[in-house]
């Protein structure tokens, strides 16, 4: 009992101390000033803008780095072209605020992960599907495994909501991610992170990712990684083209 008392004492004393409102006022460091977009999608004056509905000057091929991205520009979006592989940025990432737009083309065919499949990769580790994903899919009213399905990390995660627009509707993905970080041996330090807004609807709060994505087995951190680009899917489905627009991201 006596060592409780001692212990709660510095707590008390240091609750004493704040006797006035400007005691708990603080004033530095100031934040930064940034001017937001005058709608919610347009990028705040900070962001750095990887799609201006102009050029892909800020993406280039995952099969060749040395390559531009090859994907269709066309009315302001980019689209989906079919066997030119996943593009990427150029410029790697660690933390960041990202928005992105998709949409699925309205006269989309298929089923189940057969209907407009794609992936945003929220760090890309390597070559093909490697990295952590974001699932991009038709779910307005097409059923699959729930952790597939359009919102989800893919494999891992279920998403809070189902919150797909009809296919031929622009949507919206609105990210915080936050990067795993490793040891110096390579053992992984603290996991990967990531707040999701499908179309302004909660579906990923905080989630802490087990490791990146795997299409078959249990996911886990394999191998450590620094900053990382995005990369977006050519899944190959006979269902596409998927189409993009208006991306943006800020560095936190």
């Amino acid at each position: 009992m006596k060592r409780l008392i001692l212990l709660a004492l510095p707590l008390l004393a240091l609750t004493a101390k704040a006797q006035k409102p400007e005691d708990t006022e603080v004033y530095k460091p100031v934040p930064p000033k940034v001017n937001a977009g005058a709608h919610f999608a347009d990028a705040p004056s900070d962001a750095l803008i990887l799609f201006d509905g102009k050029n892909l000057d800020q993406w280039v091929s995952v099969k060749d780095n040395s390559k531009p991205a090859q994907w269709t520009i066309a009315d302001g979006a980019f689209t989906v072209k079919k066997g030119t592989g996943n593009i990427q940025t150029k410029k790697s990432f660690l933390n960041y605020q990202l928005h992105l737009e998709w949409k699925i083309p309205a006269n989309i065919t298929g089923k189940g992960q057969g209907r407009g499949n794609s992936g945003l990769f929220l760090a890309s580790t390597g070559g093909g599907d490697d990295g952590y994903e974001l699932q991009i899919l038709d779910n307005y009213n097409n059923d699959t495994y729930v952790n597939g399905q359009a919102g989800s990390i893919y494999k891992q995660f279920v998403p809070l909501a189902n919150a797909n627009k009809k296919p031929g509707e622009w949507q919206t993905y609105d990210v915080i991610w936050t990067a795993p970080t490793f040891k110096t041996d390579g053992s992984l330090n603290t996991p990967a992170r990531v707040t999701v807004f499908f179309n302004g609807v909660l579906v990923q709060n905080n989630t802490t990712l087990t490791g990146p994505t795997q299409y078959i087995g249990t996911p886990s951190y394999k191998k450590a990684h620094g900053a990382c680009p995005i990369k977006l899917q050519d899944h190959g489905d006979p269902s596409e083209p998927i189409s993009f627009r208006n991306i943006w991201i800020r560095e936190l």
